[in-house]
């Protein structure tokens, strides 16, 4: 069924003139398993975290709109998404013409990182900034495939300490990070490329709704201000 699926939307996507190539019946396997693996994964968490990310999204936008920032942290290809997360809110995502909005990475400084590493070990290198950071009223997001990376659960324990909202961005069962977390969006899926793959897009979705909220709740005098003077603002 998977691979029916697969080969439906490659269809869609290929144009009919395109020549097919030569492909081994091994080569096939692995690509209709790694689309129809991915494609699984993004159906079922389409259906059944829609709530959990419009939860998350009003979180987002009421910190942002109460002068609070958003503090991430992963490792490994998790730690690329906290930066890819991060780059989306403090530039734009859909919204052009929004403010930029306080989000900070905490895989990004890597003199810090590599100094209490060295020093004091890796399974504070988040905690230790969340300690520098995090404010009552922020949120801090923490990604993860297994739930269970020792320095991101380290962080959401300085978070509790320091009145920081939690958030579990994972896969599989949610591990340890789940019971700590004030929301816990948890892909449907035990395979870590799969989750990476959603959290990919679960990014974006949540990217595009914060922007959605913020625009919202502004009054439509300060809407059209954006919409007149950021036009005048590029061309001086």
């Amino acid at each position: 069924a998977i691979a029916s699926r697969v080969e439906a939307v490659s269809r869609r996507l290929v144009p009919e003139s395109v020549p097919e190539v030569d492909i081994t019946a091994r080569d096939r396997a692995t690509i209709d398993d790694s689309f129809g693996g991915a494609i699984d994964a993004l159906v079922r968490s389409r259906s059944e975290l829609a709530a959990l990310l419009g939860e998350l999204a009003d979180m987002m936008a009421g910190a942002f709109q109460t002068g609070n920032k958003v503090l991430l942290c992963g490792n490994g290809g998790s730690a690329a998404d906290a930066q890819h997360f991060a780059g989306e809110l403090v530039g734009r995502f859909k919204d052009g013409d929004r403010r930029a909005l306080p989000v900070l990475s905490l895989t990004a400084d890597t003199s810090v990182i590599t100094a209490w590493a060295n020093d004091f070990g890796y399974t504070d290198i988040f905690a230790r900034q969340v300690d520098a950071f995090g404010c009552p009223g922020d949120i801090l997001i923490g990604i993860s495939t297994s739930g269970n990376s020792p320095n991101v659960i380290a962080a959401f324990e300085a978070a509790r300490r320091r009145g920081v909202q939690c958030v579990a961005l994972g896969g599989r069962d949610g591990g340890a990070m789940r019971d700590l977390a004030d929301i816990a969006v948890i892909v449907p899926s035990g395979d870590t490329q799969h989750i990476q793959e959603v959290h990919s897009v679960l990014i974006h979705v949540i990217c595009e709704l914060v922007e959605q909220r913020l625009l919202a709740q502004m009054t439509p005098l300060a809407t059209e201000f954006i919409r007149v003077a950021a036009p005048m603002a590029v061309a001086s």
